[in-house]
């Protein structure tokens, strides 16, 4: 009953071979490759993996992608399947405008959260709520209440962004690395740490938010590749799960087949 999970982002595809498509499943195999490179996955990734029982995964790089890796998948006899948000399922309940049109990523990582917040319960405590940030090229922050109901996100420009749109929109200011620093004294550590606050800040504002509409202190969670540059200067517990695409595919997967 092994299980192949699937998250394709902007700039890499992440993959990991589970034992059982259900949460807290083992790890049996796990890798990555930068989507220049997907053409490469059946020879060098997956050439020695045993033939998974069933996949699902998340995409965002477009159709083209997608297709190029669905051709890299016929070296097994595999049916693909991605994910595609709707209007409620595995326990999740989306409160867009238009559900559909919510990114798959988010919707996938709304379904780790729930699967983390649920494990937690059934170790005694309640359902909680749960802030949901993606730091990528963009940052999304999305709410989920104890009910397992998304409330509603925010989605903002991430570090790279900010700091071209300044060096585009200014003439003098240029975008070397600098740090992140209480008052900076320099032009480098003044536009990584004036990018990383204003983030930040809203980050912590959207806790606070939820946390007044549920009555609950929400679970923190963090993932994305620039995660580890923002997680230290929030100034609140939150909690960095890498792996947090693939616990809400495991849980999605897992209600599937049990329909």
């Amino acid at each position: 009953m092994s299980f192949l999970a699937i998250d394709i982002g902007n700039t890499r595809l992440k993959w990991a071979l589970y034992a059982t498509p259900q949460p807290g499943a083992r790890v049996l195999h796990h890798g990555a490759a930068f989507l220049e490179t997907i053409d490469e996955l059946a020879e060098q990734h997956w050439a020695g993996l045993p033939t998974p029982y069933s996949m699902l995964g998340c995409v965002v790089a477009g159709d083209a992608v997608r297709r190029r890796v669905e051709t890299q998948m016929e070296l097994w006899d595999l049916e693909p399947h991605w994910v595609v948000p709707s209007a409620h399922e595995a326990g999740l309940i989306n409160g867009y405008d238009h559900p559909s049109r919510l990114g798959a990523d988010r919707w996938v990582a709304l379904a780790g959260a729930r699967s983390r917040v649920l494990a937690a319960s059934s170790a005694g405590s309640p359902p909680r709520p749960a802030l949901v940030v993606m730091v990528g090229t963009a940052v999304t922050v999305d709410a989920l209440d104890a009910q397992g109901r998304f409330l509603g996100g925010l989605i903002l420009p991430g570090f790279g962004l900010m700091l071209r749109a300044l060096e585009m929109g200014t003439a003098a200011l240029k975008v070397p690395t600098g740090e992140v620093v209480d008052f900076p004294t320099n032009t480098s550590d003044a536009l990584m740490s004036g990018g990383a606050n204003a983030i930040a800040g809203a980050i912590q504002r959207q806790a606070r938010r939820l946390q007044l509409r549920t009555g609950m202190e929400p679970l923190l969670l963090m993932t994305g590749g620039a995660a580890v540059k923002l997680a230290p200067i929030t100034d609140m517990p939150f909690e960095t799960i890498d792996s947090l695409i693939f616990d809400g595919l495991l849980l999605v997967q897992s209600h599937r087949l049990a329909l």
